[in-house]
């Protein structure tokens, strides 16, 4: 009886376990933009654009705007508005008190400035890319290749092997 309750426990960790890899596909980034900086004035043009193009950016990834210093904006415009930093009227506002959380909604070129004074001029802004969620699979050869993004099949066999393995372990119990 001893050995058989052992063997239980051993299941259900097992089982645990592999149902946690299997249901948990992807999980989203959050990015503070600037990094330490944060949203403010950068001490070159190109620091905001520089910070964006060493990132990778997929879809559910939340970008969190922190002003360090002042009151600042965050502007999702046009790539013409980004290139002339035109100043538009729908902004959302950010202060040290209160940071900017966004979330892209959809994949391709998203384009961010802040409109207060002259700070778009001065590179308080940047552009970067949001793309689908690919993973890559070794094949049998050993080359990658790119999986599906639809992850559906997988999170079902999930499902599927947690009912199984939940089935045999209530069989073991009672029998």
């Amino acid at each position: 009886m001893a050995s058989r309750m052992g063997l239980i426990g051993c299941l259900i960790v097992v089982v645990a376990l592999l149902n946690g890899a299997t249901a948990q596909v992807t999980a989203a980034g959050e990015y503070q933009v600037g990094d330490s900086l944060g949203w403010t004035v950068p001490p070159n043009t190109s620091y905001y654009s520089n910070w964006a193009s060493s990132k990778t950016f997929f879809l559910g990834d939340a970008l969190i705007f922190n002003a360090t210093s002042g009151t600042h904006t965050v502007a999702i415009v046009s790539e013409a508005e980004y290139n002339a930093c035109t100043k538009v009227s729908s902004v959302f506002e950010v202060q040290p008190c209160c940071p900017f959380r966004y979330t892209p909604e959809s994949t391709g070129t998203k384009y961010i400035i802040c409109t207060v004074s002259n700070h778009c001029e001065q590179g308080q802004k940047f552009s970067f890319t949001v793309e689908s969620q690919n993973f890559i699979v070794e094949s049998p050869a050993g080359s990658p290749t790119e999986s599906p993004s639809n992850f559906a099949s997988s999170l079902t066999v999930g499902a599927l092997y947690a009912v199984l393995t939940t089935t045999v372990i209530s069989f073991l119990t009672f029998f």
